[in-house]
């Protein structure tokens, strides 16, 4: 069964060979770029929950009573 689905060849196909390692050579450029971009990702976040924990600690401008004329 497997010969049927591998075929009779004995000697590898170089261009299948090489086509092989350069798909896995980009799978392994890919995944780094994953990593570097998640942990990019996860700084960013981390830089805006302070950003976003600085302005609750502020006095909220828009949140201070306005005065009216009760006329």
């Amino acid at each position: 069964m497997a010969k049927a689905l591998l075929g009779y060849r004995t000697a590898p196909d170089q261009r299948l060979m090489l086509e092989t390692v350069e798909l896995r050579r980009r799978v392994r450029d890919l995944e780094g770029l994953v990593d570097r971009l998640q942990r990019d990702n996860d700084r960013l976040r981390q830089d805006l929950d302070e950003e976003l924990r600085e302005d609750l600690r502020r006095a909220d401008a828009a949140a201070a009573p306005v005065p009216t004329i009760v006329g």
